[in-house]
C-alpha cells in the first residue's frame, strides 16, 4: 500500500458476518454458544490491519428493518432467504469485539450498510487537509465495486475467510470486460440483481448489458440513441428497452449506493491505536479463542500499537 497517504479500512460488517459464519464449521463456547462468525470476523479483521497497517478503521452495519429502497419498489429483496438466528445471535458479541478493539461503528435507520460505506468512502478522502486517503473496502460484497476510484480500492474475501483479492480501477474493469466501477451502476439498471430481486430489463442477459454500456457509454445514452433512431441496437432489444424503461430506472436507483448519507462522522475519532489488551483477551478467553491475537499479530507490532493507549 501506499504509505506516504494515510489509510482508512472501512470493514462491511454484515457482509463478513454471513460469510464468516458459512465459511467456518460450528465452534461453540463452553456455554454452548455458537462463535464462528465471531472467529471467521477476527480474522477477517486481523488480517486487514497485518496488510495495510489502518490510520483508521470504521465498521459498518444494517439494522433491521426496510429502507428507502423498499418504499420505492416494495418487493426489493422479497426472495431473500432469511438467515439462521445463530448467525444474527452473533452479530452483538461481534460489536463488543470491536468496541473492544476501539473500533467505531456506523448503522443508520432507512439505509444500508453498503450506503454508509459509500458516504464514508467518498466523503472523508475530500476533506483531508494532507494528500488523498486511500481507501480500503473489506467486504465479500461485488455491490460495492461501483465505489471503486483511484483513492478507493475493494478488499474482497474471495474463499474462506483468508483468500482475499483487491479491485482497483483497473481490476474491475477486467472483471467486467471493460466496464468502469461507475458504469457498474447502469449495467445492475440493464441486467438486474436476482439476488436483491432487482429486475433490470427482463430478457437482457449480462452480455448484452455490458455491449450496450460498452457501445453508448451510460444507460442514459443507450435511451437518448433509441429515440434518435441510432443505429447499433436489435430491434428487438429496442423493443425490451423501450417496454421496459421505467422498470430499468428503477432498478438502476435500486443498485446505486448512496453516498449521500446524513451521518455523523468525524474521522479523528475513528482513528486506530490498537487494541485493550486486557478487554480484548477477556472477551477472546470467555469465547474460548484467547491465543488469537498473540497468534495473528506480530509482536513488535502490537506493541508499537498498543503503546499509547490509556
Amino acid at each position: 500500500m501506499d504509505k506516504d497517504k494515510k489509510t482508512l479500512v472501512i470493514i462491511d460488517g454484515n457482509a463478513i458476518v454471513h460469510r464468516a459464519y458459512h465459511a467456518l464449521p460450528p465452534l461453540r463456547t463452553k456455554k454452548g454458544e455458537l462463535v464462528n462468525a465471531v472467529y471467521g470476523f477476527l480474522l477477517a479483521l486481523f488480517k486487514a490491519i497485518k496488510d495495510f497497517e489502518p490510520d483508521y478503521i470504521v465498521a459498518t452495519f444494517d439494522l433491521p428493518g426496510k429502507t428507502f429502497r423498499h418504499q420505492k419498489y416494495k418487493l426489493y429483496k422479497a426472495n431473500r432467504v432469511k438467515a439462521p438466528d445463530e448467525l444474527y445471535a452473533q452479530i452483538p458479541k461481534i460489536k463488543e469485539v470491536l468496541n473492544g478493539f476501539g473500533i467505531k461503528i456506523f448503522e443508520k435507520k432507512g439505509f444500508e450498510a453498503d450506503d454508509l460505506i459509500g458516504t464514508i468512502a467518498k466523503t472523508v478522502p475530500k476533506k483531508q487537509i494532507y494528500p488523498p486517503m486511500e481507501v480500503i473496502i473489506l467486504t465479500g460484497d461485488m455491490d460495492v465495486l461501483q465505489l471503486v476510484d483511484k483513492n478507493i480500492k475493494v478488499s474482497a474475501l474471495r474463499k474462506g475467510i483468508k483468500d482475499t483479492v483487491i479491485y482497483d480501477e483497473e481490476a474491475v474493469k477486467e472483471k467486467y470486460d471493460g466496464l468502469t466501477p461507475e458504469q457498474l451502476i447502469d449495467y445492475k439498471g440493464l441486467r438486474g440483481d436476482p439476488s436483491d430481486n432487482i429486475p433490470g430489463v427482463i430478457g437482457i442477459g449480462e452480455k448484452t448489458a455490458i455491449a450496450l454500456i460498452k457501445e453508448f457509454g451510460s444507460m442514459d445514452n443507450i435511451y437518448e440513441g433509441i429515440s434518435k433512431n441510432t443505429r447499433g441496437i436489435k430491434e428487438k432489444i429496442k423493443e425490451k428497452l423501450v417496454n421496459q424503461k421505467d422498470q430499468a430506472l428503477v432498478s438502476r436507483m435500486l443498485g446505486k449506493i448512496n453516498d449521500e448519507v446524513p451521518l455523523d462522522f468525524n474521522l479523528e475519532k475513528c482513528t486506530w491505536k490498537g487494541y485493550n489488551k486486557d478487554k480484548v483477551n477477556k472477551i477472546l478467553e470467555d469465547y474460548g479463542f484467547k491465543s488469537l491475537v498473540k497468534r495473528l499479530f506480530e509482536p513488535a507490532k502490537v506493541e508499537r500499537k498498543t503503546q499509547n493507549l490509556l
